[in-house]
């Protein structure tokens, strides 16, 4: 059997690595290349890593891509004459000319417990939702993450996980499916199982904008939110004085007899963090960071008791009438 694995994430790492660990074992199988992304397109993906250095040291042929549809890549998949490949997390669309090489055909990965949550952006969807999760193996095929599966191996999400913690979850899951399916594939076993159709559920994509706070949202919406919005990710984040300031860490508080206007800071406290009200409850905001530095911003000095964290459009459009209105009788006179 030979295989080639394309990709780009930490995902993709895995796979290989457990490829060549079960591969080393078996005779009749051979992991004959390698097609990573480019590091010119790494800002295009969420957690991008090398593939290269894995490769050379198991002697494995490595081409880049900044497309994996060029003609020289699909011609060097061509040469390869794999019997298998294994496309995992890769965010760009696969065309039936590199995907139709393959004797056997493509497996793919997805985090969620297929049929439910095929689509974008599954990390934050998780997240945001508590799961399910699941390190899912499948055979690819006309439609969304929807072709027959080899392997899931479940994995629980609790409403105190970042994304962070359930992309740690995910790896760990991943290897264990791994393990336990790829000495059977190696072997010759071939028995993936159709999906239910009719248990199929979809998640469509998700962009940085989608973590703009909206501070009228009750507070367990929020720090859902937040988590969901977190490292990898860019950040849910609100306007603070015109500059983007990120929230990367929350905390319900249930016990202060607090009132305010939502998105007003209620108390500031050096430990615990910015005590900020929403449309119902209060949040805790414990990690905060302005877009235009490096670093976390300490709380005291990022907000202040009494301020509001968040534009208020009538008010930001009045303002702006009132300078449209100066700056045209300045250029009249």
């Amino acid at each position: 059997m030979k295989i080639v694995v394309a990709g780009a994430v930490v995902s993709t790492r895995l796979t290989l690595e457990a490829l060549i660990r079960h591969s080393a074992n078996v005779a009749d199988a051979e992991i004959v290349g390698v097609l990573q992304m480019s590091a010119e397109r790494a800002h295009t993906v969420t957690g991008f890593e090398p593939l290269d250095g894995i490769a050379n040291a198991a002697g494995i042929p490595c081409a880049t891509f900044l497309n994996i549809n060029d003609e020289a890549i699909v011609e060097q998949a061509r040469q390869w004459q794999p019997d298998l490949m294994f496309v995992v997390g890769l965010s760009q669309l696969v065309r039936d000319e590199l995907m139709s090489i393959p004797k056997m055909g493509c497996v793919g990965f997805h985090p969620t417990f297929l049929p439910a949550g095929r689509g974008r952006a599954p990390l934050a969807w998780l997240t945001l939702d508590n799961g399910p999760g699941a390190a899912s193996f499948f055979l690819i095929d006309e439609g969304m993450d929807s072709g027959p599966i080899f392997e899931q191996e479940p994995f629980e999400i609790t409403p105190s996980d970042y994304a962070s913690d359930v992309s740690t979850k995910m790896e760990t899951a991943i290897v264990t499916a791994l393990d336990r399916w790829l000495p059977r594939l190696l072997s010759g076993e071939w028995d993936p199982k159709p999906q239910d159709e009719f248990l199929a559920t979809y998640n469509c994509k998700r962009g940085p904008d989608d973590g703009l706070i909206d501070w009228q949202r009750p507070a367990k919406e929020i720090q859902a939110l937040i988590r969901a919005a977190s490292e990898p990710h860019p950040g849910a984040y609100c306007w603070h004085k015109d500059r983007k300031l990120i929230v990367w860490r929350a905390e319900l508080e249930t016990r202060l007899p607090w009132r305010g206007v939502p998105g007003r800071v209620l108390q500031v406290d050096s430990e615990r963090g910015a005590l900020v009200q929403t449309g119902d409850g209060l949040l805790w905001l414990t990690s905060l960071q302005f877009a235009d530095e490096d670093s976390s911003t300490p709380i005291e000095e990022a907000v202040r008791v009494g301020q509001k964290l968040c534009l208020t459009v009538q008010d930001e459009l009045a303002a702006l009438r009132r300078r449209v209105s100066e700056l045209e009788s300045s250029l009249g006179k």
